[in-house]
């Protein structure tokens, strides 16, 4: 739409960015050195995603403004490098909000722009794509282990193991941990009729993953159909 700079355009040199975006994944996070922050994923209207940050000082400025599944028109926003593990998208940077960006509401993007990509098995299981990246899988849960309680950092964490496969056959194991365990554990106890469906993260990582059981989207109403 006019007016409207396309997010694979951003870049640090200028803060006066103007974009129309829907807030695909939004969670809060708590670290020792940002404290609580806002986390999220946005996608425009090209199908491009970036990584928006607000700050601990920001966050009780633009809660009540932002929610997952929300279109909005934002302005006035910084630009860094994106670096590290865990990055949500290949953008190579990432946002954070000033206080002076502007949250507005606008038009709806259309419901089929999700983000989902889901990527094939086989370049996840030869090492091909770069795992500082998180990545959306599809597939058929084929096995599932007990939930297990394993102590990680002198604290009881539940961890359940899965396999899903893909519509050529191919094997992919699946680790989730904490509330994701109990969560599928339950979804099995109950549907063991049907062919369960998950995606986004092959290992849970925090709480920046969604999983899905039987989601109605028109990737997974395709890949059943198959």
């Amino acid at each position: 739409m006019a007016g409207f700079n396309p997010v694979a355009d951003l870049k640090p040199f200028k803060s006066m960015w103007k974009i129309r975006v829907k807030i695909i994944r939004l969670w809060k996070q708590f670290t020792a050195s940002g404290g609580l922050t806002i986390e999220m994923v946005l996608i425009d209207g090209n199908g491009d995603k970036i990584h928006a940050t607000v700050k601990k000082e920001l966050v009780n400025q633009f809660d009540i403004f932002l929610a997952e599944g929300k279109t909005k028109m934002m302005i006035n926003l910084s630009l860094n490098h994106s670096c590290g593990s865990y990055r949500t998208t290949n953008h190579l940077y990432k946002i954070s909000f000033l206080a002076t960006t502007r949250v507005k509401i606008c038009e709806d993007l259309p419901r089929a722009i999700n983000g989902f990509q889901p990527v094939n098995y086989r370049e996840i299981l030869d090492g091909t794509l770069n795992s500082d990246h998180l990545v959306d899988v599809i597939g058929q849960v084929v096995e599932v282990s007990q939930v297990d309680v394993l102590s990680v950092n002198g604290k009881d964490t539940q961890n359940i193991t899965l396999e899903l496969r893909d519509l050529e056959d191919v094997r992919l194991p699946l680790v989730l941990w904490g509330s994701f365990a109990s969560d599928v554990s339950n979804a099995m106890q109950t549907r063991r009729d049907e062919a369960l469906i998950y995606d986004r993260s092959i290992s849970n990582a925090y709480n920046v993953s969604d999983v899905s059981l039987n989601p109605y989207m028109t990737e997974v109403e395709e890949f059943k159909s198959k």
